[in-house]
C-alpha cells in the first residue's frame, strides 16, 4: 500500500506525541495541517532516523571468523622442508662465495707474477734418459739445483727434503711428491756419480744432468744462480750457487720455495697446506659444472 508523504509525516507526528505523552485526538485537522510546515523537518528526520536504524541493523556485515582459526597448522615436516630449503640455500650461497674467492687468488698469483719463476727444461737423468719438464705433469714435485762435490750445504738441503718425501707420503690425505736435483756442474758430475749421490739420501729422487747450454735454460728459469770459482793446485772448484728447494704443483707451476732457515718439519706442513689449498681450487662438483 503507498503512502503519501503528507500522511506519512502526520504518522511520524503521532508517533512523536505518544513517545512525549501528549494527548493526540485533542489535535484538530486545521491545527494539525497548521502546524504540518513546523513540524515536518522534525518528522522527517525522525522517520529518516528509524529507516537508517532499520537499514544498519538488517545491512550490518557478518562477523568476521578469527584468523588464527584459518592458520594451517605447523606440523615437523613443514618446518624440516623449511629448513632443508634454507640450508639449501645458504650452501649455494656459500658455494657461490668461495667460486668467487678462487677466481680472484688465482687472479692475484697471476699479478704478483709467480708464473715468473719456474718453466720448461729438457735434460738427460742418470740412466741416460731424456727427461722433460711435462713428465712430471701432474705430480707435486720438490726440486733442488746442487752439484756432488758440495762439501756440506747440497747433502744437508737434500737429507731435508728425504725427510719431507717420507713425512708427505706418509699423510693419507694428500698426494706424494717426487723430489728431483739437477746439477750445476754438468762438467764433473757423470750419470753415474749423480745416481750414486741422490741414492744415497732417498730412493724416490732422480738426478738430471745435460749440456751447459740445457743447464744454464733450467736455471735461468727457476732463477737460479750458480758460478763455478777457482781451481786449486788438484784441479778442484767449489760451485757456488742458490740455496733454495723449489715446490711445484701438477700443473708444472711453481708455488713456493723453502732455504735453509726451514727444517723438514716446518717444509712439510707448508708443501701439505699447498696440496690442499690446491685441491680445494680445483675441485669440481655438480654446482661447479653447472655454473
Amino acid at each position: 500500500m503507498l503512502i503519501s508523504r503528507a500522511k506519512l509525516n502526520i504518522l511520524c507526528f503521532n508517533n512523536f506525541l505518544k513517545l512525549s505523552g501528549k494527548p493526540v485526538n485533542g489535535f484538530k485537522n486545521t491545527c494539525l495541517q497548521k502546524n504540518i510546515p513546523s513540524f515536518i523537518l522534525y518528522s522527517q528526520s525522525s522517520c529518516q532516523l528509524s529507516t537508517t536504524a532499520w537499514r544498519y541493523n538488517e545491512k550490518q556485515p557478518p562477523k568476521r571468523e578469527n584468523k588464527m582459526q584459518k592458520m594451517v597448522p605447523v606440523t615437523w615436516k613443514s618446518l624440516v622442508t623449511t629448513g632443508i630449503i634454507g640450508a639449501g640455500l645458504l650452501a649455494f650461497m656459500f658455494y657461490v662465495k668461495k667460486e668467487k674467492e678462487i677466481a680472484i687468488q688465482k687472479e692475484r698469483q697471476r699479478a704478483l707474477g709467480k708464473a715468473r719463476i719456474g718453466g720448461t727444461f729438457e735434460l738427460v737423468d742418470y740412466n741416460g734418459k731424456q727427461v722433460k719438464s711435462e713428465d712430471f705433469l701432474g705430480q707435486w714435485v720438490l726440486l733442488y739445483f746442487g752439484f756432488t762435490n758440495c762439501p756440506d750445504v747440497c747433502p744437508d738441503e737434500l737429507e731435508k727434503m728425504g725427510k719431507v718425501v717420507d713425512i708427505i707420503d706418509g699423510l693419507e690425505k694428500v698426494p706424494n711428491i717426487q723430489p728431483l736435483f739437477i746439477t750445476v756442474d754438468p762438467q764433473r758430475d757423470t750419470q753415474k756419480m749423480i745416481k750414486e749421490y741422490v741414492a744415497e739420501f732417498h730412493p724416490k729422487f732422480i738426478g738430471m744432468t745435460g749440456t751447459i747450454e740445457q743447464i744454464s735454460q733450467a736455471c735461468k728459469a727457476y732463477r737460479v744462480y750458480f758460478s763455478a770459482g777457482p781451481r786449486d793446485e788438484d784441479d778442484d772448484y767449489i760451485v757456488d750457487h742458490t740455496i733454495i728447494i723449489y715446490l711445484i704443483n701438477p700443473d708444472g707451476e711453481f708455488v713456493d720455495y723453502y732455504g735453509q732457515t726451514k727444517d723438514a718439519a716446518q717444509v712439510s706442513s707448508s708443501v701439505a697446506l699447498n696440496m690442499k689449498k690446491y685441491e680445494q681450487q680445483n675441485k669440481k662438483g655438480l654446482l661447479g659444472n653447472i655454473i
